[in-house]
């Protein structure tokens, strides 16, 4: 399946929180997003043209210092109403490592009644709850007396995989507690 250009939606939710340069939203990249997503400047301001052609973002030219011109970037209500249907869209888990989909938009849902959010959370719960099941069977299978001296990194990475699983069920389980307070 090709990936959907997320980049987009990224940019679009931040410019929802308040306007921004193309180096602003960088440093948002460097600081907030890079835990679920990386995005350099050369992929920045490509998608911050193509938005403004698809009237989603604007731009006001504003100086700093003598002579610099920088532009500041502002949402647009297409822009809203993109980042609105993408945020209730249905996300597709990540399984492993890499951009996280489910991080990104859960990072741009503002209030813990978002109705979106429980089904967010529940959806990824069952994903990843069958996820360690299968795993869990697969050691079971595979290594049915424990740790193995022939196969012990594939021990390893497959007790690192039910680890994960479980840290990440525990707080899925934990965030969905926290909404329905």
């Amino acid at each position: 399946m090709a990936q959907r250009n997320i980049l987009q939606f990224i940019i679009l939710g931040l410019l929802d929180q308040q306007p921004r340069t193309g180096y602003e939203l960088t440093q948002a990249f460097d600081s907030d997003i890079g835990e679920f997503w990386s995005a350099k400047h050369s992929q920045i301001y490509p998608q911050l043209s193509k938005l403004e052609t698809a009237q989603q973002v604007t731009h006001h030219e504003e100086v700093s210092g003598e002579k610099l011109v920088r532009k500041r970037y502002a949402l647009t209500t297409t822009g809203k109403t993109t980042l609105e249907n993408w945020l209730s869209a249905d996300t597709e888990p990540v399984v492993g490592g890499g951009k996280d989909e489910f991080a990104v938009k859960l990072y741009f849902i503002q209030r813990p009644d978002d109705p979106r959010l429980v089904q967010m959370l529940t959806k990824q719960g069952a994903f990843h709850k069958q996820k360690l099941t299968h795993l869990q069977e697969q050691m079971t299978l595979k290594f049915p007396a424990g740790a193995s001296q022939h196969d012990f990194g594939h021990y390893l990475v497959l007790d690192h995989a039910i680890r994960r699983e479980k840290a990440y069920t525990e707080w899925l389980k934990a965030a969905l507690t926290a909404c329905e307070k």
